[in-house]
């Protein structure tokens, strides 16, 4: 198929074509003539890129988009579009303050902010690969928007910056990548965070959330407990991701460190504490929240 034919076919304009095959994104034949010849492939490849450039997706992220088979650089662009949604309304916030008389000293500290938040979130990302990391990202965003006043935060802040860069890799043997990979792709970044503020609704009033989800919760369990479970990838995956936690030094290093660094993190994970005790106090043999 030739240019101008692939051009109506794909409603991109010949010279977005020609740029695009300049930055390879596809590959064209070249005919004895030295006329392109685009492939059906091509074809297919250009109209997805057409897609993920009205979606703001830059050149280079497409290239990393199309080369990947298991929709794992969709995911983590999906949850950098929600955090840099977060972080355009905090500007906005910031923008609003300066209007109405706020002086830009206060304001170059509420920058510094979102720019500390930032490198601990692009770090937790990089860290964490597929959907525990973009679950851990988005759970931590929210207490990453305090200002780092304290010697103790400063110290807190510098210990998660080091952990996250020599953290070891969290691999997963192939056939258990291969679930997890099927049973989380239709989890969006919403779904994620419905989730999170499910668990702080549940949290805030365990008692009420024991209440009215006790028979949800004796069925979770007696599954739990059930060789078809125990015989299961996901129990599989729950223990690896166990032993990763406790021997990378997330729960001895990571978790300390963001209490120290978040007050809204503290807090939060003290109501967790309080949530648990409740919980194995009425059901000794299962597991505690997450953190």
């Amino acid at each position: 198929m030739l240019i101008n034919e692939t051009s109506k076919t794909t409603n991109l304009t010949n010279k977005a074509i020609e740029y695009y095959t300049e930055k390879e994104l596809i590959f064209p034949d070249i005919l004895e003539n030295g006329y392109r010849d685009f492939s059906e492939n091509d074809v297919e490849r250009l109209k997805k890129i057409s897609v993920l450039r009205k979606l703001g997706i830059s050149v280079e992220e497409i290239k990393a988009v199309l080369d990947d088979e298991t929709g794992d650089v969709l995911q983590k662009l999906s949850v950098q579009k929600e955090l840099n949604s977060q972080r355009e309304q905090i500007k906005r916030t910031i923008l609003d303050k300066l209007s109405c008389g706020s002086s830009y000293s206060e304001i170059k500290e509420e920058l510094k902010v979102i720019e500390q938040g930032l490198s601990v979130i692009e770090k937790l990302l990089e860290a964490f690969p597929g959907y525990y990391g973009r679950f851990i990202c988005l759970h931590f965003a929210r207490f990453l928007n305090e200002p780092i006043m304290t010697d103790q935060q400063k110290s807190a802040y510098q210990e998660i910056v080091t952990f996250l860069d020599e953290v070891p890799s969290l691999n997963f043997p192939e056939d258990l990548q291969e679930y997890l990979i099927e049973n989380t792709k239709h989890i969006s970044t919403e779904n994620i965070i419905q989730m999170m503020e499910d668990t702080k609704r549940s949290i805030e009033n365990p008692k009420d959330f024991l209440s009215e989800n006790k028979e949800m919760l004796e069925q979770y369990l007696e599954f739990k407990q059930s060789d078809k479970f125990k015989n299961s990838p996901l129990y599989k995956i729950q223990s690896l991701l166990k032993e990763f936690n406790s021997t990378s030094g997330y729960y001895d290093i990571f978790i300390p460190a963001m209490k120290r660094l978040s007050t809204s993190y503290a807090e939060y994970y003290k109501q967790l504490e309080i949530a648990n005790e409740k919980l194995i106090e009425q059901y000794p043999n299962i597991e505690k929240l997450n953190s």
